[in-house]
């Protein structure tokens, strides 16, 4: 078995890889809870989220350049806070994290895949769960290719739902605006953040790029970017097309939208699978590049250290978190675990954002750099939106 994996992934490969992550099923379901608590001014509140998100990406940027590693945010932790157990303390969160994520949008997609075809949940969960988990052994670059498809695939979904928005009558609220309120517009740029969660997954792809250096941050720095724009020119039709009381209760508010427009909801149900199955094949690949990443500390988890010798991907790690998130799908409740999920991500950003600001106190040099306030404003912004979700503001 091979001790390296395969530099084979380029900076549009790995920028799709980032947008596809992000957008998800978040932007699905997210749209109608936003809006619910800024009102029309939703679309303010998926840009102010963006501008919270930018700081810690931007962090991660440059940390990918300085500490190339599969690890990720363990080695970044690891190498800033200098304790080694808090750096695979960190790992193993940030796999768990994935993993369950994994879970819940494997279960949701086999949900909408036998709402439109005639077929038993728990084999829909089995044959989608398999499919992926074989497509990221093959290889990542076919792994990354197939994800660049569903997000293309996610993105045109969402370019239908724009395009039946524009087309749909304009709703009373849209027509008589109400004046913003500010509060409200500060709680739903709290909870438009977790639609951004996902940039971070691109740092463990770093031992398969091409020229990481250059790569890494091209990539995360132009996934937010994109993603930004997308989700404020969603939530802009979203807002115009439906009344604002029936697009906060709703669980599908895009689907409102596309029916507003003329559209037949089946459709959009097929995009929603596109985006679980990209979601699932990106989380199963990033949390097997972090178990191959921890392998390199040795110990009980150096077995995971080894990358197949014809395919380049570490197969052992694959299977297992592939067979994982299997298993939680058919047998957990794993929907509710979704705070345990972002509540694990802040924690790991606040980390993240105190280790490079102490690496670059270290250590001012670094192949991409940033600002020093840069993770300090991360750090502080992470530190709020944990405080947020911890007293309730989000769920």
């Amino acid at each position: 078995m091979a001790e390296k994996l395969k530099r084979r992934i380029g900076p549009g490969l790995l920028t799709a890889y980032g947008v596809g992550v992000m957008v998800g099923a978040g932007i699905y379901v997210l749209v109608g809870t936003v809006a619910a608590q800024a009102g029309l001014y939703a679309p303010l509140a998926f840009l102010l989220a963006g501008l919270i998100a930018a700081p810690s990406a931007l962090s991660y940027a440059e940390l990918s350049t300085r500490i190339p590693e599969a690890a990720g945010e363990a080695a970044y932790v690891e190498a800033g806070l200098g304790s080694r157990l808090m750096g695979l303390i960190v790992g193993l969160a940030i796999v768990a994290g994935g993993t369950v994520s994994a879970a819940a949008v494997l279960r949701g997609g086999a949900g909408y895949l036998t709402s439109i075809v005639d077929m038993p949940f728990n084999l829909a969960v089995v044959g989608l769960g398999v499919m992926l988990v074989a497509v990221a052994i093959v290889g990542v670059l076919e792994s990354l290719a197939m994800a660049a498809l569903f997000t293309v695939i996610e993105v045109t979904g969402l370019a239908l739902v724009v395009w039946s928005g524009w087309h749909a009558p304009v709703s009373p609220d849209f027509a008589t605006p109400a004046a913003p309120y500010f509060p409200g517009i500060g709680v739903a740029a709290t909870l438009a953040f977790f639609a951004f969660i996902g940039f971070e997954d691109i740092v463990n792809m770093a031992e398969e790029v091409k020229h990481p250096e250059r790569t890494l941050p091209i990539a995360i720095i132009g996934s937010l970017i994109i993603t930004t724009l997308l989700y404020a020119g969603v939530t802009v039709t979203a807002v115009r097309a439906v009344p604002l009381e029936d697009l906060g209760a709703s669980e599908r508010p895009l689907a409102l939208v596309y029916e507003a427009g003329g559209g037949h909801v089946a459709v959009l149900s097929a995009i929603a699978v596109t985006a679980a199955l990209n979601g699932v094949l990106a989380q199963v690949v990033m949390a097997a590049r972090v178990m191959f990443g921890l392998g390199k500390r040795g110990g009980v988890l150096g077995v995971f250290r080894h990358a197949h010798p014809r395919f380049g991907t570490p197969v052992l790690a694959t299977v297992l978190i592939g067979a994982v998130v299997i298993g939680a799908a058919l047998s957990l409740p794993v929907s509710n675990l979704a705070g345990v999920t972002s509540t694990i991500l802040l924690v790991v950003f606040t980390l993240v954002n105190a280790s490079l600001i102490l690496l670059k106190r270290r250590s001012p040099q670094a192949p991409f750099k940033v600002a020093g306030w840069v993770p300090v404003v991360g750090l502080v912004f992470a530190l709020l939106a944990l405080v947020a979700f911890t007293l309730g503001g989000v769920s």
